[in-house]
């Protein structure tokens, strides 16, 4: 078990990047309020973000161009899950899908059929918690490792179990110690091309942790895959890799190999954020982009925010040049062009068509699988409830 040190506060100066605000004529039929949006002491309420004629950003000029993938074919692979939340494919083409509030796990073959595949022994669901994000090892042909993300009784934590014969072992902690709250529990983890573990955590609706450099919330997290400080690191004895966060739903790299994570904001803006090392993300300071002198000095802006309306975004994915970001208030997926440490202008698909959306993950035939949710007490509940979607890009 992983024991987080406190590490010495550093003053870190971030360099700014393009910022563009995405923002559409068309509403995404939001389902009822997000508990992510629930207002700080003092702030204003749930859905009084800006409307589309706000104040908005100008894109830096020297935006992403050429060939953008758009969606072709849609269709279902595969319908009647709970809560579906983590999604993580198998070397086979087969993925495996996690339930948050049962705390089970099913595959998924590539022709939809559904084989259980165990329960994580552990996993308290509650408002935003339970079982979430799923991870397979980049080893898992000579190892078999899978591993989850969940809410337990004291903590969130992260634990791999051997998935042979078709079932889920007995699980090993990787790490404890991630806060845990109703709401801001993060989640989302994901193996990087450097073959170590990421994990997106929340501040669990205390803003403060996520400037606090000895708590493991509101923070981008690296290990190596025992759970252990990896070379490299940015802060002595800790597997903090970013900081600054409120609560970060997804984690992609490109083709290059840069990080980008989506994040919830407070009430007006999410993000779509370019991670570096050891970089302060600005939260609770800073919601969106900033533009004082002093915050632009020592908090890294995001390269593209979104009025919550538009987005509250979970799981982000990348494929064929762009970042593509499943939004959940928002209802609708956004696709993103990336180009180096820029990105173009965002365009969305799907507006309203299947409701709330939580994982998009790039299969292994090059097409996006897709997650609904619906079934997670904010949505409404459409036939076939909760479905995963199978997405052709041309």
């Amino acid at each position: 078990m992983f024991t987080h040190r406190a590490v010495t506060r550093r003053v870190l100066t971030a360099v700014a990047v393009a910022v563009l605000v995405a923002v559409t004529g068309c509403s995404g039929g939001g389902s009822g309020a997000n508990a992510s949006r629930s207002p700080a002491p003092g702030g204003s309420s749930p859905g009084s973000s800006p409307s589309a004629s706000s104040p908005s950003r100008s894109p830096d000029s020297s935006t992403p161009s050429g060939r953008a993938a758009t969606i072709g074919k849609v269709s279902r692979v595969t319908e009647d899950l709970n809560t579906p939340w983590g999604l993580a494919f198998l070397p086979d083409g087969s993925a495996l899908a996690a339930s948050r509030d049962t705390g089970k796990v099913v595959r998924v073959g590539p022709d939809g059929r559904k084989q259980d595949a165990g329960k994580v022994p552990g996993v308290v669901a509650q408002g935003e918690g339970g079982l979430l994000g799923l991870a397979v090892a980049p080893t898992y042909t000579k190892d078999h490792w899978v591993y989850a993300y969940f809410t337990a009784a004291g903590d969130n934590r992260i634990v791999r179990m051997k998935y042979e014969d078709g079932r889920l072992g007995t699980p090993s902690t990787v790490i404890t110690g991630i806060p845990k709250g109703s709401n801001h529990n993060g989640g989302r983890i994901a193996f990087g091309p450097d073959g170590l573990l990421y994990a997106g955590t929340g501040e669990r609706y205390q803003r403060e942790l996520a400037q606090d450099e000895k708590s493991l919330g509101g923070k981008i997290l690296r290990m190596k895959p025992d759970g252990s400080v990896p070379p490299g690191n940015p802060f002595p004895d800790s597997v903090i890799y970013s900081y600054g966060h409120r609560n970060v739903q997804g984690l992609t790299w490109d083709g290059d190999g840069h990080l980008w994570a989506s994040e919830f904001g407070q009430n007006n803006w999410d993000e779509l954020n370019l991670i570096k090392p050891g970089k302060n993300y600005g939260w609770p300071v800073v919601e969106g982009v900033s533009d004082k002198p002093a915050d632009k000095a020592k908090y890294v802006n995001p390269v593209a925010v979104w009025h919550t309306d538009d987005a509250s975004p979970s799981g982000v994915a990348f494929a064929d040049g762009a970042v593509w970001m499943a939004s959940l208030r928002g209802e609708r997926l956004w696709r993103i062009p990336i180009s180096g440490e820029k990105a173009g202008k965002p365009k969305a698909f799907l507006t309203g068509t299947y409701g709330r959306l939580r994982t998009v993950v790039r299969a292994k035939d090059g097409t996006l699988w897709l997650t609904t949710s619906n079934t997670d007490g904010r949505g409404r509940v459409r036939s076939g409830d909760d479905l995963i979607l199978r997405l052709t890009l041309r």
